[in-house]
Parts: C-alpha cells; structure tokens; sequence
C-alpha cells in the first residue's frame, strides 16, 4: 500500500480525530502505514481493536501499523506486545505531527514501541483544524476532551484524561472551514460536552456555545449534539431547543441506569426522578424532539427488581432508541471489584432490554408516519430526520437535503415520498 490508512473505532470524537491524526501523519511524511484509533469503552471493544489490528497486519503485510486512541492509551503493554504493532502511541501524542517523524524502526522491542506520556498531565486541548470528515455527510466538531467525573464502571478518564475546552473562536473557525466544504450539518462531541467551559475565561456553557456557532456560522442549516450529561443541561441549550429551528429535536441522554440504588454505586450524578423531568420538560418546549439513551445491563448488585427499574426508565421517558451495553468490568475501575453477575445473566438481560428497545423505536416510528419531514442523505443510501430517524433514500444522491412524506416503516427505518430535493 502505499499513504497512509487510518482504521477508526469507537466514538464520534475519535472519527474526528482521526481526521486529524491523517494529516499530521501525511504532513510528517509518513508513508504506507495503517493507523488504528481505538476504543476502551469495553472489554468488547479492546477485542475489537485487537482483531482489526491482526486483519490490517493480513491484509497489509509489510504496511507499518501504528495503534493509538483510548485502549492503547490505558493497555499500552497490551498493544505493544502484539507481533503485529509496530509503535504505540498516546491520546495526546496521536495529535502532532512529531511524533510520526519519530517512530521507532522496525522489529524494536515492545519497550520501545511506546509513544504513551500520562494523560493525566495534559491541562489543555489544542484546537485543531480538518478539512473534511472523510465517508460522513454530517461533520463533527470536537469542542471537548477528558472527563472529571470517575463514574465506578468507566475507564475512560484514565484514557483521555481531565475536562479540557476548545475555545470558542477555534470552534467557530472550525466550523466555518466544514461548512465552506460543503457541510450542512454540524455536530459538537466530546467525551463529556456538557462540561464544556468550565476551564475557559468567563466559563461559557455548551448551549452559549451552540448559540453562538449558529449566530456566527449562519451556513450551519442543521446542528446536532453527540451525548449529554442531562443533569448538566443549562438554560441557553434550553432555549435553543425551545427556539431555534436549526437545532436538531434529537438528544442522546447518557442515562446508564433507571435504578437509584444503581446510579448511586455507578456514582451517577443524577436519580431516576431526574431523568424523567429532564424529558418532560424538554418535550414540553419541542413536542417533537426525540430521545435516545445509553444504557448498561447487569451492572454488578443489579436484581431483577433493579433490571426492571432500567427497563421501564426507557418507557417512563419516551425514549425512540437505545444503546445497550452489557456490563463489562473494566480494569482498575471500582465496578470491577463489585459483586459480579454471571455472564449469562447480563447477555440475558441486555437481550431483553433489547426487545423493549425494539417496541419503543417501533412504536415511535408508527408516529411519524404520514407526517412530513426534511432529511440529509447519507453516503449509503438512508438519511435521517430532523430527530435522528432512519430513513431509507436510495434515490436521492449524497448530502442532498430533501422534503418526504413519510409512508411507513419496516420496524428499522422508515419508508418516504420525495416532495422535493436540494442537492449539495
């Protein structure tokens, strides 16, 4: 092969930095190698790094693999003990071109393979500059990074280290290179964006930030938000949901549990009752905004009861998705020394929370039809809605922007009517 190969897993924030990563790597002349950004969300995904890692050696045999993100970050040994890995590198120094200048020939030992410094030291996130979100349609924007908060099940603080803001002129210009580029819709991640500002001059909030994007970047036509924390919901973020057009009716809530005993040894910062009047209140101000939510099944010390408590959480919310992850314990976190349930348990229990999830995507999907609704076009031949509902468009070509009748739906997305098309 030859250039340079960028393999990304994880979240949306990685895909944005592995834009990043390509560049500083084209810039410091590397060639014919594969970079693989990984995630240490899960147990799961740190098999699933491994196995990319081993088909990109197969499938590029004398390319240079070069493994960084989140689980290189905290299992950096793990990584540079595979025959397979050439050089390892941080979360940090993924980033700068430098550090492709100086990577380790090979066949050197796994010691010094490791690009790895302690995340924990770095106090800020330099803004950075992309073009392009190379095979997405909707552009990310990465306004945050790190996380202060030590929930007991989570690794990733120990992988991107403490809350740092990207400052708010650097966002803006970010923006505006993305939309120039064709981009008509924006969305801000990071790994707890609505921490944002809490370290910046002035302490701006993530809704300041989104009200000003959309006021200095008119081009934006659709803004989105990755994740949230709701408990730290502020009040501009909510008046653009009341009052802006070009705000999304969609949030992705980072729920986790329903159960208060759970989300009180997760160390959560929000209850149960918090959750519900976070939606209500929301759905008051937009009627039509949708929820989707992360949550974990089988959590250790969860009861059936508890379970439960999870299950109808979804229901008492009006959630139209979920993201269910089955627990798994994670290294050095305090769940991990928790009472553990039975793998069975929690395979059974993320199965069945599944299917509620199932009903409820379905029944949200019987509302929508027969109304009309504007879509962007992905690069595979769905779209999406203004509130995130998948959209079957084969029809209509990348980036266009469309207004559909929709006529029904198959239980997985929805089936449309063109009315009229915008191309890109």
């Amino acid at each position: 092969m030859s250039g340079v190969e960028v393999i990304t897993l994880g979240c949306r924030l990685n895909t944005y930095e592995s834009e990043v990563m390509r560049a500083e790597a084209e810039k410091a002349g590397l060639n014919n190698a594969v970079l693989v950004n990984t995630c240490a969300v899960t147990g799961e995904a740190v098999r699933q790094a491994r196995s990319a890692i081993r088909r990109a050696r197969r499938e590029n045999p004398h390319a240079r693999i070069i493994v960084t993100g989140c689980a290189a970050q905290t299992e950096k040994e793990t990584f540079a003990e595979m025959p397979e890995v050439d050089a390892v590198l941080g979360n940090e120094e993924k980033l700068k071109s430098a550090s492709y200048r100086a990577l380790p020939d090979f066949g050197v030992s796994a010691e010094e393979k490791l690009r790895v410094n302690d995340i924990m030291s770095v106090r800020a996130t330099a803004p950075q500059m992309i073009k392009h979100i190379d095979g997405h349609v909707r552009a990310f924007i990465q306004v945050q990074n790190g996380c202060d908060h030590r929930c007991t099940f989570c690794v990733i603080p120990y992988g991107r280290g403490n809350s740092r803001s990207v400052p708010m002129g650097a966002v803006v210009d970010q923006a505006r290179k993305l939309t120039e580029n064709g981009y008509r819709e924006v969305v801000l991640t990071g790994v707890d964006a609505t921490s944002y500002g809490a370290d910046l001059p002035g302490e701006p909030t993530l809704g300041y930030l989104a009200k000003t994007l959309l006021k200095q970047v008119p081009e934006i036509l659709r803004l989105r938000l990755s994740s949230i924390d709701s408990i730290e919901a502020d009040r501009h973020l909510l008046d653009l949901i009341a009052d802006e057009p070009r705000f999304m009716p969609h949030l992705h809530l980072s729920l986790q549990h329903g159960d208060d005993m759970i989300l009180k040894r997760m160390k959560r910062r929000h209850m149960r009752s918090d959750a519900i009047r976070f939606c209500r209140d929301v759905r008051a101000l937009r009627p039509d905004i949708a929820f989707g939510a992360d949550m974990i099944a089988g959590f250790p010390t969860e009861t059936e009861e508890m379970f439960e408590n999870a299950a109808s959480l979804a229901e008492e919310c009006g959630l139209s998705s979920l993201h269910v992850f089955p627990y798994s314990p994670r290294p050095g976190t305090p769940a991990a020394r928790m009472p553990q349930l039975d793998r069975s348990v929690i395979k059974e229990r993320a199965a069945r929370l599944r299917q509620r999830a199932e009903v409820l995507r379905s029944a949200h999907m019987d509302g929508m039809v027969d109304s009309h609704q504007t879509i962007l076009v992905e690069n595979n031949g769905f779209a999406h809605t203004d509130n995130f509902t998948l959209v079957a468009a084969p029809q209509l070509a990348p980036r266009t922007l469309a207004q559909v009748v929709i006529t029904g739906h198959n239980g997985n997305h929805l089936e449309m009517k063109c009315l009229a098309a915008q191309a890109a």
